[in-house]
């Protein structure tokens, strides 16, 4: 209940924000070039209060997720004056900044978020534009059954050449449904192989990259500590053995049980070494071998410049549009599922679990990915959406002339069936992934 409470807080607010804003570039625009603006409404359906200034009727209606800017003359389905001021009596060029303007300050106010946000608070995964060497495979996991090996490096993956680690998962998030073909060298050799993820997610398909393990605890009752481990060393290797990452460390000292063990440690760039024997500890209620020490995934935290924030949000924001256009064409391939997609239910979970548990941060980074997608998929040439209406536009100036008022009529009357027969598999789909019906649907 407490979870539900932080979603609904939080996505109305959200999407608040972001309409208004998309909705202020098309009121705006409109206005410079003399177009009537004869309603601004957060929200749609019937108007709960609002105020009336000049000829714009700024209000707020009772479905929250939407909003729109009624501009006279502009819906083909209604009758038009010819009027100076209506939107179709205005050269077609001012017509597509129009309806340009919504998703440039959707994507303008995504870059503003995350360059405010580098310039106080820039975490990020030191290793995710490393090598794509592979930490952990797990015993018959997706990627073990694909022949990946602990040690392997990832050299080509779907086509791109020499990975990192945030490039395989975008590969993989972007061929959930197909096979995919990579290589790995491994002990000198290229090795091909294909992973078919099978519909999972990345972190879902039983491997992890190497990561350096640095020490991030001590107990100092067991045999790390007496012996004098520290934090911030960093293990490399148990008896001559070369160490991938903290599950491989654990899985050998599990499986080593009461055997002293040699211990190679990097301490400041000094190698030191300690014969440590493991003993037989509670974890989580159950009996296992521990030397004692703990090493958590450790991530950096900086402040940028102004103008490093700018480019940093300049890049990750063009990585996440091209992303999204990437992922639609995936999507047409069916290389991808439309259950990956979230509607509003699943937005409205994550920004929930942002103010929960992960903080300010996390909710401007989602804010600026959800204000990312709103301006691309406002982009699409699909009738009713603004890509429609530019797509329209264009085909006019073609062909020299409005097209039929008729066939328009037909256009958008099918382009909105459309749109609610995607939105409410989309919302289907939220709903299908909510805890309590995936545990009645298995």
């Amino acid at each position: 209940m407490q979870t539900l409470l932080y979603a609904l807080v939080t996505i109305v607010p959200v999407l608040a924000i972001l309409i208004v804003v998309h909705e202020l570039g098309h009121h705006l625009v409109a206005k410079w070039f003399g177009v009537r603006v004869d309603t601004f409404s957060v929200g749609f359906g019937k108007r709960l209060f609002g105020f009336r200034m000049g000829e714009t009727d700024y209000r707020v209606s009772a479905i929250p997720f939407g909003g729109y800017v009624k501009m006279a003359g502009e819906n083909p389905m209604e009758q038009r004056t010819g009027a100076s001021d209506e939107f179709m009596s205005h050269p077609r060029w001012q017509r597509i900044l129009i309806a340009l303007a919504g998703p440039f300050m959707n994507i303008a106010l995504a870059i503003v978020l995350l360059t405010g946000l580098y310039m106080f608070h820039h975490e990020y995964d030191p290793f995710a534009d490393k090598a794509a060497v592979i930490g952990t495979v797990d015993a018959n996991s997706i990627a073990s059954n694909a022949g990946l090996q602990v040690g392997d490096t990832i050299t080509m993956i779907d086509g791109q050449a020499n990975p990192a680690w945030e490039d395989v998962s975008t590969k993989i998030l972007l061929n959930s449904q197909a096979n995919i073909g990579l290589a790995v060298l491994r002990n000198g050799q290229n090795v091909n192989l294909s992973l078919s993820p099978q519909g999972h997610l990345p972190d879902e398909l039983g491997f992890l990259p190497e990561a350096p393990s640095v020490v991030t605890s001590v107990d100092g009752s067991l045999p790390a500590g007496k012996a004098g481990m520290k934090e911030g060393d960093i293990i490399v290797s148990l008896d001559g053995k070369k160490m991938h990452s903290m599950t491989a460390i654990q899985g050998y000292v599990r499986s080593h049980g009461g055997v002293p063990i040699h211990v190679g440690i990097d301490r400041g760039g000094n190698p030191v070494e300690l014969s440590l024997t493991p003993v037989m500890a509670t974890v989580d209620g159950k009996q296992t071998y521990r030397i004692g020490f703990g090493s958590n995934r450790i991530l950096k935290v900086d402040r940028l410049s102004l103008s490093d924030a700018f480019s940093l949000s300049v890049e990750t924001n063009s990585k996440t549009s091209f992303l999204v256009v990437e992922m639609l064409g995936k999507l047409l391939q069916k290389k991808v599922n439309l259950k990956q997609m979230d509607g509003p239910i699943g937005m409205a979970r994550a920004t929930g679990a942002a103010v929960q548990f992960h903080g300010w941060n996390t909710l401007v980074q989602i804010m600026a990915l959800i204000s990312v997608n709103l301006g691309i998929m406002n982009l699409l040439p699909i009738p009713i959406l603004d890509g429609g209406l530019i797509l329209l536009t264009l085909i006019e100036s073609v062909i020299r002339r409005d097209i039929n008022q008729r066939v328009k009529e037909r256009i958008y009357q099918t382009a909105f069936v459309f749109l609610v027969l995607f939105a409410f598999t989309v919302v289907f789909n939220d709903v299908s992934k909510l805890p309590f019906i995936t545990k009645y649907l298995q």
